[in-house]
């Protein structure tokens, strides 16, 4: 293992325990964010400015928590868990449905529309 992967592995968040405390800092970062344009954008535009900042830590919390799977269960001694199986059929994309036509387009199936050969 080089070098260069060693140091990444330090800065990859495989707990969501550690995701929960880079959301932490995270919120204070944008919390002193925000306290420095309401003192430097007096009025409406300086407490918007400090909105967007905190409402950016739901986004980036939401997202690590996500991308953090949850520690697996240990089951008791002498029982297993069945695996876990995945649907056959993905629900999240469309499907193609069949037509009454195949695969051939509805001109090729017209009659008398056959293509023109020029000379």
């Amino acid at each position: 293992m080089t070098m260069r992967m060693r140091i990444a592995r330090l800065f990859t968040i495989k707990t969501r325990t550690e995701a929960w405390l880079v959301t932490y800092a995270v919120a204070l970062g944008a919390v002193e964010r925000g306290v420095h344009y309401l003192e430097t954008y007096p009025g409406v535009s300086g407490l918007l400015l400090a909105l967007a900042c905190t409402g950016v830590v739901f986004l980036v919390g939401a997202k690590l928590l996500d991308s953090v799977r949850p520690a697996p269960v240990t089951a008791k001694a002498g029982v297993h868990a069945p695996p876990q199986r995945r649907p056959a059929i993905s629900r999240s994309r469309p499907r193609l449905r069949p037509t009454r036509y195949g695969s051939e387009s509805r001109l090729s199936l017209r009659r008398g529309s056959r293509p023109t050969i020029l000379p």
